[in-house]
């Protein structure tokens, strides 16, 4: 269920500042967003692994407090990653 290299590294282009910004706020954010709806799917699918929806839950709280921390620390940044994110705020 983990993210396979090639989206890894696309999504790191697309949002960080260069090829290896992995530790970029946008960038771990938008890494998240895509392993939770992965996380999703596999829920709808199997909705009795108790474990993927541990997981999922995981990765929502995580993502929440950087979300958190980006809007404190740069808000136009924060608003436009949500935008292209899809995320509902």
């Amino acid at each position: 269920m983990a993210l396979t290299k090639e989206t890894t590294t696309s999504i790191v282009s697309k949002f960080g500042a260069n090829a290896n910004d992995t530790g970029n706020t946008r960038v771990q954010i938008a890494l998240l967003s895509e392993r939770i709806k992965e996380l999703t799917a596999h829920c709808k699918a199997f909705p009795k692994d108790t474990t993927a929806s541990r997981g999922l839950l995981k990765a929502v709280g995580q993502r929440r407090k950087m979300l958190k921390y980006m809007q404190r620390t740069n808000l136009e940044g924060y608003r436009s990653l949500i935008k292209e994110l899809g995320i509902r705020k």
